[in-house]
């Protein structure tokens, strides 16, 4: 079911809305990983990171510092392939909806 004029779907599942952007940016990024032909030194450290976005939204509450450091090292080894630019930051979008971190107390 649609919410409002094609903006955002609503699922029976009760699924987090973050959750969902975020496994939907991760699969987008991946099939556009997958298909380039362009070989890169860092593409497994990309794909493994990937992965691991992916894995964490499934489980349903991913921990803010963990999907941080996936996007940095993501956004570190596909930084300098432009074709991939739009996708890295549709995924960057959908990890800063989890919001900042707790800070913890000295």
């Amino acid at each position: 079911m649609l919410r409002s004029a094609g903006q955002e779907r609503l699922t029976g599942s009760g699924e987090d809305p973050r959750v969902t952007g975020l496994r939907t940016a991760v699969s987008r990024l991946r099939r556009e990983l997958a298909v380039l032909p362009v070989e890169f030194p860092d593409r497994g450290i990309a794909e493994d990171e990937l992965a691991a976005l992916d894995a964490m939204a499934v489980g349903g509450r991913p921990e803010i510092p963990r999907l941080r450091r996936s996007l940095l090292l993501v956004a570190g080894a596909i930084g300098s392939v432009s074709a991939l630019a739009p996708g890295l930051r549709d995924v960057r979008v959908a990890v800063d909806l989890f919001g900042e971190p707790p800070r913890r107390r000295p």
